[in-house]
């Protein structure tokens, strides 16, 4: 029988059965009628059959990052070959920058180089305040430290998992210079507002787009809205060189004060009248040059990578549209005029209060099924100890009690894996196995 006719003999449908409410549920789960009409079945957590019977190779296979096909390992050979290695690093950086539409971008090792350099670039007094989101790699803080800076603390917007403006504008003070946004496993921040804010307070606004490679707001590149940005290769990354970072300047001053500090060989090149010029021979100090091969295979990975994401992008809504209608279950708010991409995971949200069972029982519940599920927490920055002792800092940060968007984040959130290929039976199963436990969330509430 058919999926249409079954749904027509059981007199349910998708629509009328989330009509219903929650009431509904309760009652399909005693009928032994589960969503879209399926049987419910006992859970994989009491002793039924698992969901998710996608065979496991294969379920490795579709959701395994970092690819490297034909185009990559040649183009690694071919500069093997050639001896001509630093010849990759400019014509990256031509082509990074064409993508992005900014006048002047730096490779460098990785994101956290890439991050000290640009703060170095901002050449701010001492004392000098720099709002940054806890939730975030300390590579976005620490590297303050070296330059005298002190970060201020910034909870998120819940519902997005990014940068919150408004917390921010109550904690502005005379001190404050830069901000700092992240966007958050690939959550374009309100970059529109940020940089109003910032004009209206005469602040500098950077990026962190370690997460967003691709993404956009407005049809705008994130990294092409701050003064300055980041961006980092790391192989988990959406492009992923292994090892990698850049650096984004509108402005020549910058460009040139981030480059000269990690490359030392750039100097020379500089406009006759840049006062960085005098530097030549020493920059200032550091060795931050992305590796060669690094760039080769960047370069391959950059022709295919709006394909790739809108690949991934695709797949995540064919689940998430489906995860969407259960009660309780939600995914980031993601504005109308802003596209997306997915770093390392599909994140959603669980109300546990309308659920009417905890995160702890679905992510149980989830792996019984055959779901990769996790409930893994991301570092809240805050929290750790270097912050709170003074002898690191030059001048101590507040460290606060409580981020109430971000532990929100934190305890709510559910991690699901990406798939890098169109995998329908698959995502079928997930959709499946997550409609089965609503159907039986009577019993998660006792777990």
């Amino acid at each position: 029988m058919t999926s249409n006719k079954r749904k027509a003999k059981l007199g349910i449908s998708r629509r009328s059965f989330l009509q219903t409410g929650t009431a509904a549920i309760a009652g399909l789960g005693v009928a032994g009628v589960g969503f879209a009409g399926r049987p419910s079945e006992t859970l994989a957590l009491t002793g039924g059959s698992k969901t998710v019977t996608y065979p496991e190779d294969q379920h490795t296979a579709v959701s395994r990052w970092p690819r490297y096909g034909p185009q990559e390992k040649q183009a690694v050979c071919d500069l093997l070959d050639s001896n001509k290695f630093y010849e990759e690093l400019p014509f990256f950086e031509r082509e990074w920058r064409e993508y992005h539409h900014v006048p002047y971008v730096k490779a460098h090792i990785n994101g956290t180089s890439a991050l000290t350099s640009m703060f170095f670039a901002l050449d701010l007094p001492p004392g000098s305040e720099i709002m940054v989101p806890s939730y975030t790699f300390f590579a976005t803080i620490l590297p303050m430290r070296f330059f005298q800076y002190v970060p201020i603390f910034i909870d998120l917007d819940p519902r997005t998992a990014c940068f919150d403006l408004d917390y921010a504008a109550k904690h502005l003070t005379k001190n404050t210079r830069a901000m700092i946004p992240m966007h958050s496993w690939g959550m374009p921040c309100d970059m529109d507002r940020i940089s109003a804010f910032g004009k209206e307070h005469g602040l500098i606004v950077m990026e962190d787009a370690a997460h967003a490679h691709g993404a956009s707001l407005q049809g705008k590149k994130m990294g092409a809205w701050g003064a300055m940005a980041i961006f980092s290769f790391q192989a988990g990354k959406p492009l992923p060189g292994i090892e990698g970072g850049m650096g984004m300047y509108q402005t020549q001053e910058c460009y040139e004060r981030a480059a000269a500090f990690g490359h030392y060989e750039d100097p020379p090149k500089f406009p006759k009248d840049s006062p960085i010029r005098q530097y030549e021979g020493t920059g200032f100090g550091q060795k931050y040059r992305m590796h060669p091969l690094t760039a080769a295979i960047l370069r391959q990975q950059l022709k295919s990578l709006d394909q790739r994401n809108a690949l991934v992008r695709a797949q995540v809504r064919k689940l998430n549209d489906r995860l969407a209608q259960l009660p309780g279950l939600s995914e980031p708010y993601i504005r109308p005029d802003a596209q997306r991409v997915y770093y390392a995971i599909n994140q959603l949200f669980l109300d546990e209060t309308k659920a009417g069972f905890s995160r702890a029982a679905l992510v149980k519940a989830l792996r019984a099924e055959g779901v990769w599920a996790s409930s893994a927490d991301y570092p809240e920055q805050h929290k750790y100890k270097i912050y709170s002792e003074a002898k690191w800092w030059h001048h101590p940060p507040q460290v606060p009690k409580v981020l109430p968007g971000t532990a929100q984040v934190n305890r709510t959130s559910v991690s699901l894996p990406l798939f890098y290929e169109e995998v329908p039976g698959l995502i079928d199963q997930y959709a499946m196995a997550f409609e089965k436990i609503w159907v039986h969330r009577g019993e998660l509430a006792k777990v």
